[in-house]
């Protein structure tokens, strides 16, 4: 029986990008990166496929298998693709909370820029060569700070899972019809009046925050920040 071929690691960062030996690529994972984010960004990740980004470099859609041997690695080079956007500074302030909250912000971008990515990341992330970078400038934003090695990596990921979800509420909240946004209104202000709810009822009646998505992020972003570097 004929030896049977060993799967490709679920990694793309595990294989070389070409073997070095025969004709030049005629493609590169930077450029099938590019054209699989071009595809997301206008019709939605679930429009994404070999054949798509195959037809929009103009190649066969198998011959992108040699570069790229499964969707998943796909994906992982779309997210580490979007993360070569964010403009970091050389080094870290030594303000840890400043450079994170200006981390934030600039991920955030990225995120509304790239409406898919959200759904994305948070069920696979990626930590390719743009991803590396983050990370690192992210250590060195925490490097005078006395959490562990472990709590860092940590803050990371709530960092990284709460811009995700805030993205996604975001987006979704955006596409709320205004009747829906006035209903929901309604309802709680009937609650409030039925004398069941007391605690709420006591919330609603202190008004309103600034409700505007940047003052809600940065009351957010503030607390969450707290809560995962100063525990």
């Amino acid at each position: 029986m004929p030896s049977r071929q060993p799967e490709a690691p679920e990694l793309i960062w595990l294989l070389p990008e070409h073997s070095g030996r025969g004709p030049r690529p005629a493609h590169s994972r930077a450029s099938i990166a590019a054209a699989a984010v071009r595809i997301a960004d206008a019709e939605g990740l679930d429009a994404v496929s070999m054949r798509k980004v195959a037809a929009e470099l103009g190649a066969g859609t198998m011959s992108l298998y040699n570069y790229v041997p499964k969707k998943e690695h796909l994906f992982d080079l779309m997210v580490d693709q979007i993360a070569g956007e964010y403009e970091l500074p050389t080094e870290p302030s030594g303000d840890w909370r400043a450079d994170l909250t200006a981390l934030a912000g600039r991920q955030l971008a990225v995120l509304r820029r790239h409406g898919w990515a959200a759904r994305l990341i948070a069920t696979r992330p990626s930590l390719g060569p743009n991803g590396l970078r983050y990370t690192e400038h992210f250590l060195g934003a925490l490097a005078g700070t006395e959490l562990t090695g472990s709590a860092k990596m940590e803050a990371m990921s709530q960092l990284n899972g709460f811009l995700c979800q805030f993205a996604e509420w975001e987006r979704s909240a955006t596409g709320s019809s205004p009747r829906w946004i006035s209903d929901m209104v309604t309802y709680l202000q009937g609650v409030a009046m039925s004398g069941g709810y007391p605690r709420l009822a006591q919330v609603l009646a202190e008004g309103p925050a600034p409700s505007g998505p940047d003052a809600v992020f940065d009351r957010l972003l503030q607390r969450i920040l707290t809560a995962i570097c100063e525990t």
